[in-house]
């Protein structure tokens, strides 16, 4: 299967060059049903080659070159891919779970002008993440990093004739450019000290240098300003929310399976420079827990089904980040997968209850759909016991290993371990509160609208999402329960030497042992702050029938806000940007550049009235010129000595 895998990337791409080209010349269900395939063959061929990497089967990575892309002087880059078990992990993921959306939104867009665009836009969006994820250098990759970032922009404006949509877009190209500024710096300091931007060279050359460690935490810092953008990190997290005006699938592509896990794949791909930037490391725990319980308790409040879901994206993503900063890169990668599971299934869950609403997002609006909509209400609940972290669905491993690991990690452990407690409880608090009013609460639905069930396309992805919801949680298991510890020997070649080059730089971070009564405790604690914020759910939004209001008073306005975020970075940063920008427009532009061009073109306009004078229609004045003329030239021929 390895033979074909140069298939994987291109099928997307030919996809995309199909539906792109033709447009509305093919029948919409022909474009989405090319789409689909371009998708799911890819994932075929990727679990073939799954196959060939089992644990501790094959250490050394199997490498693609295609072509040598940049040559200057001593500098080379190829054009080639790196596959191994963590390219595969990554690329089993976009494909899984991105086949599945591909495939729920062939129902989902059913009518929609643009379909034949859509299918286009997402096959480009998996094939430039797949670029990202499969590359064996840094230039490579940033290729792909920028290509998920053109087509998010693309996707989340998708509606261009809608200002919210295009200023979405607008907003996440912008911030996101900000975090490729990272991105650059990083990999020009890279290639300065170790003399290569190939991944296996990169970290053959550093492991040989010693003084190496003087530089990695800048260098870390630099690559974690980056993941910063793409993976929706204080404070740069702000365009994600605004990316709810794309379509539904559109916000489970990008929050799921795609873009905001380019961030977490990046600093797994770089342990090696990661592993030797402890104090780095200790930063990105340190943002990480603040933005998993910043944006959780913005989602308590929240009234757009969508925004809830995105603002416990970002809650997520921060785990995943507290789980990279203790450097425990197996529990972020975990986290990674279950969430790709789990939050697919929840966007695509909230993208039926809007179909089936005619296009409704305000669960104010909402009330009374589990016995309406049978499936996708049956589904969404497991999705949320997931999310929540309740036993045994998979959520409860990957969190449980994220907070574990945070509990343990040197002297900041048990401030890091509460603030995950604490943003864990508020998930489960604003999750049920959702569940609760959507399909359980009081019937608040537009009577004229008939509530219907959505289509096979779309329900069958949301029955394939909710087992893995359930199940893929077994592939990693505490000791207390079963010890699996698949994905631990499975990324064992991608990570230790990492981790042995770590120790002996004396940069690892001291993680404390515990015994599994002191694990098992940790572990009942987390699902028992879940279980409070699933009962004072219950109490507030189903059995006492409160209000989903917007009208607050006191902190809940401010966290109905959220903040105030978006006001002061458009005070502080957009509005003097804008000043800034115009002004230079009118004295620059119009005051200075206009008028030197216009100067220009005004002395010829003077020169050539003065020359349309001349031509005044009389002999006479003709037989002046001459006898003027004549003289002149005898002057300058006796003054020449002729």
């Amino acid at each position: 299967m390895l033979d074909l895998f140069p298939l994987v990337v291109l099928l997307p791409l030919l996809g995309f060059l199909h539906n792109g080209l033709l447009k509305d010349r093919i029948p919409h269900r022909f474009a989405g049903s090319i789409g689909t395939l371009a998708v799911f063959l890819p994932f075929l061929i990727t679990l073939g080659a799954f196959n060939e990497f089992r644990p501790m089967e094959r250490t050394a990575p199997h490498l693609v070159p295609v072509f040598d892309w940049i040559v200057v002087g001593n500098f080379k880059s190829s054009f080639g891919y790196q596959i191994d078990q963590l390219s595969l992990y990554m690329t089993l993921i976009i494909t899984g779970i991105g086949s599945l959306i591909h495939l729920y939104s062939m129902g989902y867009m059913k009518g929609n002008l643009g379909y034949n665009r859509f299918f286009a836009y997402l096959n480009l969006f998996i094939f430039c993440m797949l670029n990202l994820v499969l590359s064996d250098n840094l230039v490579l990759t940033f290729l792909g990093w920028e290509g998920v970032g053109l087509s998010s922009y693309l996707l989340i404006g998708f509606d261009y004739d809608k200002s919210s949509a295009a200023e979405a877009g607008m907003k996440a190209f912008i911030l996101n450019r900000i975090g490729d500024v990272g991105f650059i710096l990083g990999t020009g300091f890279l290639f300065w000290i170790g003399g290569s931007l190939q991944y296996l060279q990169l970290q053959t050359n550093l492991s040989e240098m010693s003084e190496f460690a003087n530089y990695a935490n800048i260098v870390a810092l630099f690559f974690f300003i980056a993941a910063m953008g793409k993976s929706a990190q204080i404070p740069l997290y702000v365009w994600l929310p605004d990316a709810m005006a794309g379509p539904t699938p559109v916000s489970a592509l990008i929050h799921a399976a795609t873009m905001v896990t380019a961030g977490i794949f990046l600093i797994a791909r770089l342990n090696f420079v990661f592993l030797l930037a402890p104090e780095t490391s200790l930063f990105i725990a340190i943002i990480g827990a603040i933005t998993a319980l910043f944006a959780a308790t913005i989602g308590t409040l929240q009234n757009d089904i969508k925004k809830i879901l995105a603002y416990s994206t970002v809650s997520q993503l921060g785990f995943m980040f507290l789980a990279m900063g203790s450097m425990s890169y197996v529990a972020g990668l975990f986290h990674l997968m279950t969430h790709a599971f789990f939050k697919a299934l929840l966007f695509l869950g909230a993208g039926s209850v809007i179909h089936a609403l005619h296009h409704e997002q305000n669960i104010k609006h909402m009330g009374g759909l589990f016995g309406k909509i049978k499936i996708t209400s049956f589904t969404f609940l497991l999705g949320t016991l997931a999310i929540a972290g309740f036993f045994p669905f998979s959520g409860f491993f990957s969190k449980d290993l994220i907070l574990e690991k945070a509990y343990t990690y040197g002297a900041y452990g048990s401030i890091l371990w509460t603030m995950g407690i604490v943003a864990a409880f508020f998930t489960s608090f604003y999750m049920f509160r959702l569940v609760f009013v959507v399909f359980f609460g009081k019937d608040n639905t537009d009577p004229h609208h008939k509530v219907h069930e959505s289509p096979w396309t779309m329900t069958l992805p949301l029955v394939v999402l909710a087992l893995g919801a359930v199940f893929v949680g077994f592939l990693q298991t505490p000791h207390f329960f079963l010890h699996i510890d698949t994905l631990e020997r499975f990324f064992a070649p991608v990570l230790n030497k990492g981790y042995e080059l770590a120790s002996e730089q004396g940069s690892l971070a001291d993680h404390k042992s515990l015994i599994h009564e002191v694990e098992l405790s940790l572990a009942g604690f987390s699902v028992a702050i879940g279980t409070v914020g699933l009962i004072l759910a219950y109490f507030l939004y189903q059995r006492k029938g409160s209000p989903v209001s917007e009208d607050h008073t006191g902190f809940r306005k401010i966290l109905f806000h959220k903040y105030y975020i978006d006001e002061i970075y458009d005070f502080v940063f957009v509005r003097p940007f804008l000043f800034l920008s115009r002004g230079v427009a009118f004295f620059v532009d119009i005051k200075v550049i206009d008028r030197f061009f216009l100067g220009i073109g005004g002395s010829f306009g003077i020169i050539a009235n003065g020359l349309r004078r001349l031509q005044s229609g009389f002999i006479g004045d003709y037989a002046l010129y001459v006898v003027i003329g004549t003289f002149c030239i005898l002057v300058y021929l006796l003054t020449r000595g002729v």
